[in-house]
């Protein structure tokens, strides 16, 4: 099992094409442009630096010769130091700004006085202020040309020049490194491990769908987990979803149609179709299942507390009848506009708040590798990427920890004192797997000193 899993992930180091694929959203861009609001002042999460990076790690043509300024953000208020060795933690950056993520991953933060760390969260190149073309986002994006350097295999090649070049300036050469990342982050983290070991000791891989291949898991496993959120919580619930589509594609298809569906869901004085909000209720219900955390959040957007069971609950709400749009928009209004904001909603947008614009193309140009070893993945069975995560211990040092009642990347999130018990059992596990594989680090690196 463990040799066939490993080779099946690794089996050479090279880029598969989108057609070998299973296609499932990236993050999704606001419909009513809500801002986060930042719960943790970010001057005293991190400083904001640039480095001076190489566009093209992997050829010697004269575009390879070009630079781009890639951001990082670093943290050493709890770093013991060069000289005492103290480890590194490193978030290797996922599709989008770099301080949204940071922000989101307070584990890290809340982690590193136990260990004297340094944390290191770096953009990935094409997102955020990381655009290479001088910065030019209209360049970089404008075509094939520009973005085929925007890879996953680039990528890492930039997190470990990085933190190579980081780690000699700081005259840390023996300093331990660890990477953590989630969903594609998480899965940029493993990778990362498996292809420069030499860098990285270990890394923490929370939902990282890194099985989402062709004949590997099923195509359908992404929307069946979200099917069984939903009629987890009640079946009329699911009923009331399942009909729902069919209702809006009849009612669009009379004459007026659109008009009573645009009322009924409160959709701004522009473009309709029955497409357009079908795909826009999905999207609520997609990432509304990815983000089913048990304390209120505002990753996506602002949520409440297990925000699915909060969904059902103003589907299974008696005051809407058994009209189904009127159901339907009050589950939507959760997930679109919990602060109250918004008075309508826009269709059409195609705003990008998070900076997520080179998802589609790049889609995951994966990476493989033959073996590896000191990787945890984490998984939350209510996320339907889990359906494409690891899910059973592969071998004794790549290690599955499943969470039931979990949720995408839930592990990495700060810690509140709502968060119920199986998540801080969660968290301890994960603390004392990396504290294992840092004493044997140091452990291995006093012996390597005694020849």
């Amino acid at each position: 099992m463990a040799i066939w899993v490993v080779a099946m992930w690794f089996a050479a180091l090279t880029q598969l094409s989108s057609s070998s694929i299973i296609t499932t959203p990236g993050f999704p861009s606001s419909a009513i442009k809500l801002k986060a609001k930042l719960h943790h002042s970010k001057s005293k999460l991190y400083q904001e630096k640039f480095f001076t990076q190489i566009l093209d790690h992997f050829n010697y043509n004269p575009p390879s010769y070009h630079t781009f300024q890639q951001r990082y953000l670093i943290n050493q208020n709890h770093w013991g130091g060069a000289a005492s060795s103290s480890p590194i933690f490193v978030y290797t950056g996922n599709e989008g700004d770099i301080e949204w993520f940071a922000q989101n991953t307070g584990f890290m933060f809340e982690t590193a006085p136990l260990f004297d760390a340094l944390l290191l969260f770096i953009e990935h190149r094409f997102y955020g202020k990381s655009i290479p073309f001088g910065g030019n986002k209209t360049v970089a994006y404008s075509n094939s040309s520009t973005l085929g350097w925007l890879s996953s295999t680039q990528a890492l090649a930039d997190y470990a020049t990085l933190v190579l070049d980081l780690k000699h300036n700081l005259s840390a050469p023996d300093s331990p490194v660890i990477v953590f990342g989630g969903s594609y982050g998480g899965m940029l983290a493993a990778w990362f491990r498996l292809k420069y070991p030499h860098v990285a000791i270990g890394a923490l891989a929370s939902s990282a769908p890194i099985l989402n291949f062709d004949n590997i898991t099923s195509p359908f496993s992404f929307n069946d987990i979200i099917t069984k959120d939903f009629r987890s919580e009640s079946e009329n619930c699911y009923k009331v979803i399942k009909r729902s589509w069919q209702e809006i594609d009849d009612t669009a298809a009379k004459p007026g149609g659109l008009e009573i569906l645009r009322k009924a869901f409160r959709i701004c004085k522009n473009y309709i179709s029955a497409g357009y909000l079908e795909g826009w209720i999905a999207t609520a219900f997609t990432y509304t299942a990815m983000t089913d955390y048990p304390t209120p959040t505002n990753f996506l957007n602002p949520l409440p507390a297990y925000p699915v069971k909060q969904m059902c609950k103003a589907i299974d709400d008696p005051k809407t009848g058994n009209n189904t749009f009127e159901k339907l928009y009050a589950a939507a209004n959760i997930y679109y506009n919990y602060s109250g904001d918004a008075t309508c909603f826009d269709l059409a947008d195609d705003s990008d708040p998070h900076g997520l614009g080179g998802w589609t193309w790049q889609h995951i140009h994966r990476v493989l590798k033959r073996f590896g070893s000191n990787i945890i993945f984490f998984n939350g069975l209510r996320d339907p990427w889990s359906g494409g995560g690891v899910l059973k211990d592969i071998s004794k040092t790549l290690v599955a920890i499943v969470a039931k009642k979990g949720a995408h990347h839930v592990d990495l999130r700060f810690s509140t004192n709502e968060d119920p018990k199986w998540l801080k059992e969660v968290r301890k596990r994960e603390v004392h797997i990396i504290s294992k594989w840092i004493s044997q680090y140091y452990h291995d690196l006093a012996d390597s000193s005694n020849y």
